[in-house]
C-alpha cells in the first residue's frame, strides 16, 4: 500500500503520462482527466482491492468510471501497472480494424474496464445493479462509481440515487468530480446541482466534501471516512471539488480543455508546468 507522499508522487507521473499519451493519439479530454488523477490514483494504488495482473478476479472491488469520455487516465494507470505498454495503447487507439482503447472505454476490449462509457448518466445506475447483485450472492466486494458534476444533470443518476437509498447499498461510493465545468460551461451556469451534499442526504445518502480533491491527503483521509463507515446503512458519496485542467496553467477552469488534442508548443508548456509545480513542492 502506496503512504501519501508515494501516491503524490505516482500522481505526477501519470499526470505527465496522460499528457504525452494525449498527444501522441491526437484526442482526449485534458481537462477532465487531469482533475480526476488524485481519485484514481488513490482508488487504484491504495484503497480497491485489485490486482492488475488478475483484473477479472472475483472478488475485486468494481470501479466503474461513468464520465467515460475520460477514460484516458485509467489507460494511464493502467500502463503504469504494468498492464499494457504505452506504445501498445497508441498503436491500439482508435484503429479501424486492430482497435482495443478508445476516447470512450470498451469492455470488450480492456479486461480492466467494468463497464463501457460515455453515454452520460448510466454509470450509477449500473453500479447500484452490480452493489444489489453482489449483497444478493453474499459477495462483501465494493463499489465505486466515479461521475461528473455536469453528469449530474441527467435524471437517470437521480433514479439511482433514490435507489441506492432506498436499498441502503453501504458498499456503494459515488466519488463526484465537481470541477465545475461541463462542455458548455460552468456547471452552476449550465444546471446547478447544488447544494449536492445537502440533495443527497435527503436521498439517504452519507457525504464526505472533500475542500481539495487534487490534494492526496484530502482524498485519502475521504476514502478513510469510507472504510470506515461501511458497516452503516447507506451508501456514501465523496464529493471532491476539483480544478479542471489541474496542473496545466492555460488549462485550468478553462472549459475550452474540455475535448481535443494537443500541439507540440503545448505539450511542452504543459510539461514545464508539471515539472516546476513537483519541484516546487519537493523545495517546501
Amino acid at each position: 500500500m502506496l503512504q501519501i507522499n508515494e501516491l503524490e508522487e505516482k500522481a505526477y507521473t501519470i499526470r505527465k503520462n496522460l499528457l504525452n499519451f494525449i498527444y501522441r493519439i491526437g484526442m482526449g479530454h485534458l481537462g477532465g482527466e487531469l482533475s480526476l488523477v488524485e481519485v484514481a490514483v488513490a482508488l487504484y494504488y491504495r484503497f480497491m482491492n485489485y490486482d492488475p495482473t488478475n483484473p477479472k478476479m472475483t472478488d475485486r472491488d468494481r470501479l466503474i468510471l461513468s464520465k467515460g469520455h475520460c477514460s484516458e487516465t485509467l489507460y494511464t494507470i493502467f500502463s503504469d501497472l504494468g498492464m499494457y505498454s504505452m506504445d501498445y495503447m497508441v498503436e491500439h487507439f482508435e484503429t479501424l480494424n486492430t482497435a482495443r482503447f478508445g476516447m470512450h472505454s470498451n469492455r470488450k476490449y480492456v479486461d480492466a474496464i467494468e463497464l463501457s462509457a460515455g453515454s452520460l448518466g448510466h454509470g450509477l445506475p449500473v453500479a447500484v445493479g452490480l452493489a444489489l447483485g453482489a449483497r444478493k450472492q453474499g459477495f462483501d466486494w465494493n463499489t465505486y462509481v466515479i461521475t461528473g458534476d455536469g453528469e449530474l444533470n441527467e435524471g437517470s443518476n437521480w433514479e439511482a440515487i433514490m435507489a441506492a437509498g432506498h436499498y441502503k447499498m453501504n458498499r456503494l461510493t459515488m466519488i463526484v468530480d465537481k470541477n465545475g465545468l461541463q462542455m458548455t460551461g460552468p456547471t452552476k451556469d449550465v444546471m446547478n446541482i447544488d447544494p449536492l451534499d445537502m440533495k443527497l442526504e435527503a436521498f439517504g445518502w452519507d457525504t464526505y466534501v472533500v475542500a481539495d480533491g487534487n490534494d492526496m491527503a484530502q482524498v485519502c483521509a475521504a476514502f478513510e471516512y469510507v472504510n470506515a463507515h461501511r458497516c452503516g446503512e447507506k451508501p456514501t458519496a465523496v464529493i471532491a471539488n476539483t480544478i479542471k485542467g489541474k496542473g496545466v496553467s492555460f488549462m485550468e477552469n478553462n472549459v475550452k480543455w474540455h475535448g481535443g488534442g494537443i500541439a507540440k508548443a503545448e505539450l511542452d508548456v504543459a510539461l514545464g508546468d508539471i515539472e516546476k509545480a513537483w519541484a516546487g513542492r519537493n523545495c517546501i
